[in-house]
């Protein structure tokens, strides 16, 4: 590995860490865009990862692209899968979460579905997907791609994007404007505890976020 390199992957790596308390729902206070579909779910409980999107778009009955990407795929990335419209086949299941693990992913986000879902769970990695089904991928060898830019759950995600994931869904980021988002949504979060107990003291929430004068100034104009 050059210096170069070292030091891109030191800096992503550090971006990621800014996002390790960062909720994707403070996010969606803010942006509009970059979100998942809300079918993406995680099939384990209450996680929270955020690394830079190893993408791989995979035919709808052919996993063995999928294999390959997994030799490829670097320790602290979370995979990106594009199942390319397909709706009924599995492409993840047990075996490939093994692989996962030993490659270091730290979560996998398809566009698609699962099978062996409780080998998954008892794994504790992290996998968003649309649901669950037995059909699943055979290895055909009909094609597919690594590394380029692909379309999950709705978002366009570019490799080396930031992918915030949690039990709220998933949202990709763009490297540029991470800190600065960072940076907003740790100032939301801290302050909103401080908002909830003064709603719980009685105080109106539409005079405290400021939603009535919003509306006042709307009727006026």
């Amino acid at each position: 590995m050059t210096a170069t390199g070292s030091s891109a992957e030191a800096s992503i790596a550090q971006r990621a860490a800014l996002f390790r308390e960062i909720e994707t729902a403070t996010l969606g206070h803010i942006l509009t865009e970059g979100f998942m579909i809300p079918a993406i779910q995680c099939v384990i409980e209450g996680p929270r990862v955020c690394g830079p999107a190893f993408t791989v778009s995979v035919p709808p009955d052919d996993g063995a692209v999928l294999s390959c990407a997994l030799t490829q795929a670097k320790p602290g990335d979370i995979l990106v899968i594009d199942r390319q419209g397909d709706d009924r086949h599995a492409c993840w299941g047990a075996v490939m979460t093994a692989a996962a693990q030993a490659a270091g992913i730290v979560g996998v986000v398809i566009d698609g579905f699962v099978t062996d879902v409780a080998a998954i769970r008892a794994s504790g990695l992290p996998v968003w997907c649309r649901g669950r089904s037995p059909l699943t991928t055979k290895l055909l060898g009909k094609g597919g791609t690594i590394g380029d830019t692909v379309r999950c759950g709705g978002a366009t995600v570019r490799p080396g994007d930031l992918v915030l994931a949690d039990e709220n869904g998933v949202c990709v980021i763009d490297p540029a404007e991470a800190e600065a988002l960072a940076r907003t949504c740790a100032a939301m979060q801290a302050a909103e505890p401080d908002v909830i107990a003064r709603v719980l003291r009685g105080e109106r929430i539409d005079e405290i976020n400021g939603a009535r004068k919003l509306l006042e100034q709307s009727r006026v104009s």
